[in-house]
């Protein structure tokens, strides 16, 4: 009995504490955001105090499907200006593999110089989007001015002259169209296979002059490429105006360049540069993000101007290498963990815009999601393999059990991306008539190879596990497996949908085979142990980024602990983002210090000067799920509670960011100085149950209205706040101001190469 009234009273105790919490005034003032974004944004801009060379030192551009590189061709005199577009690629018949449906390069433009290129410096203004370059010659000097239209499909390049060098040339070098992979091959790349059928495409023809002319590349299986460029003379400014275009299974690519240069010539220098500055300067302030060390904030910021220029709404799907194609094994989208992890911070960063460009990819070709699997199970399943074009077209999906490699849950993956971006939108328009389809049928393709064994529990035949090998009950298939279940389970409910198939889901949760494990955590599947190293995290998928094994429930904290030290003690193959993707494990494990020690080593070991990354080929998945590992240090939105600087590294002592967005379409703003968070802001976009996680020790609840507020335990708390609305929370008895400004850190233009990184 006395256990019993101590209880109570500890409960009316805690209560009361709340009580006093939570008194709210009349009215909540709003945070301002107090950010000069031409200064802020010049400090993050990547600077080379000498010139880049090759493709992971240079600058580049783009505007979701046109990109340029420059920088100086390695042993050669002159400049290289590498063109892109991510439209490019063959379209044969058969195999829809990396040799017959891949990307294909263009070719670049070489700036001939009268002298010998000594050397020069070069900037890449990420307010703009534009870039500048100083070539100094033995002859004089040339600046360049150059942009990627953020709209047109046009490429702008004004120079002016000092010396002798105002006779520089312009060449157009036409790239082969052959797949990127196979020229890899004939290089470097002696470990890929060439099919012996392989026939090449007809050469490049090349009309006009150096001024004006066209380059047009037919293929084999329909379609061409055109490039036209026009150099336009005046007042001592040179102005090189440049198209690329392809067309299939037309073959008006010409006709279609011609009237693409031509309308821009009509807009103008003035007016294109105007309306591309306009665009720019209007995508960064969706939201703000500012840290106390320059090198990570610096590397934060372009990564959100990499994005935007890598993919639009309306245009090319993300694959391995955005518009900035080269020579290189990987000339598509990857499925396998490449295109999911650069998609993620789109979401906290509110870019859900760009983030189109993937639903689009999927939601717009599910009937050759349906292609993509055996004709068998064609009826009600989809699938998608290892790598695709941007029409989602790959080599048949694997029947596990059967096929060597069966890799099944790669469209599962990619449906929890586009459950991510649903659910920070919240639209349940699209959950009901996109997402819910799509990932039904991706789960569909599993729920035909499950068997129930004498254990009683449902088991999997062998499947792949990217890029470890096969196993039975692989742990990858496992995870997905249960949250596609969950996930459909949930929907329905949401949507009120009576699925037929509701009672197999239910049961397949209910008796699905555990995660195979042993005192080292997570196996790969049953009977294989984690034994080597592996780059990947697929294994572990179930503690990030499907949080269904996560800290909440103390007997997943020591399995995910173990299986993620385990897994990174074995370092032999590791790359780039098996050092992301244990610092987002770190956070979500709320272990900050670890979570940064981490992203440290990424930038120690594999982060080139321009924030780009090579492993055997070109990729830039890597840097960008690094953004992502910046935004779960400091929020995170899963399991439907909004967790405020949940794994902040003691060396950030403070931090501050506005407008980032969570699951349950929230919009948050916080302040965090001397370690300690100062307020917080919360705006309800759908009306969400809204749970929040704070580290405020008292916090006061503030909003237009009386907010009811319930705590759950002790850094939990349930606002009902309803759509369109907002609060404040801060410690009781404080008095915030409300600002949320840049940190003053001394690191600015931290990317870009360096006199020290000179060769």
């Amino acid at each position: 009995m006395y256990s019993i009234i101590k209880c109570y009273l500890r409960h009316i105790l805690a209560v009361c504490v709340v009580s006093l919490c939570v008194m709210t005034g009349t009215a909540a003032s709003s945070v301002k955001l107090d950010v000069d974004w031409p200064q802020f944004m010049s400090k993050q801009d990547m600077v080379w105090e000498t010139l880049p060379e090759y493709w992971y030192e240079s600058a580049y551009m783009g505007n979701g499907m046109l990109g340029l590189m420059i920088y100086k061709e390695p042993g050669q005199n002159y400049i290289r200006l590498e063109t892109g577009n991510c439209a490019v690629h063959d379209h044969r018949k058969g195999k829809n593999d990396l040799f017959s449906i891949g990307r294909l390069l263009t070719g670049h433009f070489a700036l001939h110089p009268k002298g010998e290129i000594l050397d020069g410096k070069m900037r890449v203004d990420l307010w703009n989007a534009e870039t500048t370059a100083d070539i100094v010659t033995t002859k004089g000097k040339i600046h360049l001015h150059s942009f990627v239209h953020s709209d047109k499909m046009i490429i702008v390049t004004k120079s002016t002259t000092e010396g002798e060098e105002k006779d520089f040339r312009w060449e157009w070098v036409p790239a082969p169209s052959e797949s990127p992979r196979y020229l890899f091959a004939k290089g470097e790349g002696n470990w890929i296979k060439v099919p012996e059928d392989y026939p090449l495409n007809p050469a490049p023809e090349v009309t006009g002059t150096e001024k004006e002319g066209m380059s047009y590349q037919k293929l084999q299986a329909g379609g061409e490429t055109a490039v036209a460029w026009k150099e336009i003379v005046k007042k001592g400014e040179r102005v090189l105006w440049v198209n690329l275009t392809h067309s299939y299974p037309e073959s008006n690519a010409r006709e279609i360049s011609r009237n693409e240069l031509e309308d821009a010539l009509r807009c103008g220098y003035k007016n294109l540069q105007k309306t591309h500055r306009q665009w720019w300067n209007a995508y960064y302030p969706a939201s703000f993000l500012t840290l106390p060390e320059g090198v990570k904030e610096n590397f934060y910021w372009i990564q959100m101007y990499k994005l935007a220029s890598a993919t639009r709404a309306d245009r090319a799907l993300i694959d391995c290498t955005g518009p900035w194609l080269t020579k290189t094994p990987w000339p598509n989208a990857w499925w396998n963990l490449n295109v999911q992890l650069t998609y993620w911070p789109l979401n906290a960063s509110d870019r859900l815009d760009l983030a189109a460009s993937l639903e689009n990819a999927l939601y717009n070709n599910v009937e050759q999601l349906r292609k993509n699997i055996p004709e068998a199970y064609r009826h009600d399943a989809l699938g998608l393999g290892r790598t695709s074009n941007f029409y989602c077209a790959t080599e048949p999906v694997g029947i596990p059990g059967v096929s060597k490699t069966a890799e099944v849950g790669l469209l599962t993956w990619a449906c929890h991306n586009l459950w991510l971006i649903y659910r920070h939108k919240m639209d349940d328009a699209l959950l009901r008539d996109k997402l819910f389809p799509l990932l039904k049928g991706a789960v569909n393709y599993y729920l035909h190879f499950l068997q129930k064994e004498e254990d009683g529990k449902l088991h999997l035949p062998a499947t792949y596990s990217p890029e470890y090998g096969s196993a039975e009950d692989c742990n990858f298939d496992l995870s997905l497996l249960r949250w596609g279940c969950l996930t459909l389970i949930q929907s329905a409910e949401r949507l009120k949908i009576d699925d037929p198939l509701l009672p197999k889901w239910k049961t397949v949760l209910e008796e699905l085979t555990p995660y195979p494990m042993d005192e080292n955590g997570l196996f790969i599947g049953r009977n294989t142990p984690y034994a080597f190293s592996h780059r990947h995290y697929s294994h572990l998928l179930a503690a990030y980024p499907l949080y269904t094994l996560n800290k909440e429930h103390p007997e997943d904290v020591d399995l995910i602990e173990r299986s993620l030290h385990f897994w990174q003690s074995k370092t032999g193959a590791h790359q780039g983002y098996s050092l992301t993707g244990a610092s987002s494990i770190s956070s979500a494990l709320g272990k900050g210090n670890d979570a940064l020690a981490y992203l440290n080593k990424l930038f120690g070991r594999f982060l080139s000067v321009n924030t780009l990354y090579r492993e055997s080929g070109p990729v830039i998945e890597t840097p960008l799920s690094g953004a992502q590992s910046i935004h779960d240090m400091l929020l995170q939105s899963w399991g439907g509670k909004i967790r405020v600087f949940p794994a902040v590294p003691d060396a950030w002592q403070d931090v501050a960011f506005d407008g980032l967005r969570t699951e349950g379409a929230f919009k948050v703003s916080a302040n965090r100085k001397a370690g300690k968070t100062e307020f917080i802001q919360v705006k309800s976009l759908a009306g969400e149950p809204c749970i929040l996680v704070t580290d405020i020790a008292r916090p006061f609840f503030k909003g237009k209205r009386h907010l009811e507020v319930k705590q759950l335990d002790e850094h939990t708390y349930q606002v009902d706040l309803q759509k369109g609305e907002e609060m404040l929370v801060y410690p009781e008895g404080t008095s915030p101001d409300l600002i949320i400004r840049p940190i003053q850190n001394t690191s600015i233009h931290c990317f870009g190469k360096k006199l020290k990184d000179k060769k």
